[in-house]
């Protein structure tokens, strides 16, 4: 199988329950001081239900749920040849304590660079909260390097 047979394929979906005290962990390892984060009464006066995730919040729900690796263990390839290369998002709502966060990952593209000296795939993730509405869109691709 080559690797660009898996362009198209979704992998199960993965459920997180997000939590506050792994938000407020979060917001403390990025630097982050606004109090929304932190404080229950900042995130209502701001107008949300509970403490909202940080914007890259979603790409650790990924990370927890062993998404990154997934796809590599997938296509057989090692870990130690590839590289995170980058990483988009679309917001569309906050993801806040309490919501429970399911995702779906799938392979968009996988192409070869460098006269394939260095294969790059692509995906996305889907995410969604317990009533169903779309909360973020995550990007990513994955350099890694053949031979």
């Amino acid at each position: 199988m080559s690797y660009e047979d898996f362009i198209g394929k979704e992998y199960p979906s993965f459920t997180a329950e997000i939590e506050k005290g792994r938000i407020r962990q979060f917001a403390n390892a990025i630097g982050e001081t606004n109090p929304v984060y932190n404080d229950e009464k900042a995130a209502s006066d701001a107008g949300y239900k509970s403490l909202p995730a940080p914007p890259t919040f979603s790409f650790a729900i990924a990370m927890d749920a062993g998404q990154s690796f997934n796809i590599l263990e997938d296509m057989e390839i090692p870990v130690t040849r590839a590289v995170h290369g980058a990483q988009g998002f679309t917001y569309k709502q906050a993801i806040c304590a309490g919501d429970e966060i399911t995702g779906i990952q799938k392979i968009t593209n996988v192409f070869e660079k460098k006269g394939g000296a260095l294969l790059f795939i692509e995906a996305e993730i889907g995410m969604v909260n317990q009533n169903g509405d779309s909360v973020c869109d995550l990007q990513t691709t994955v350099i890694v390097r053949n031979g």
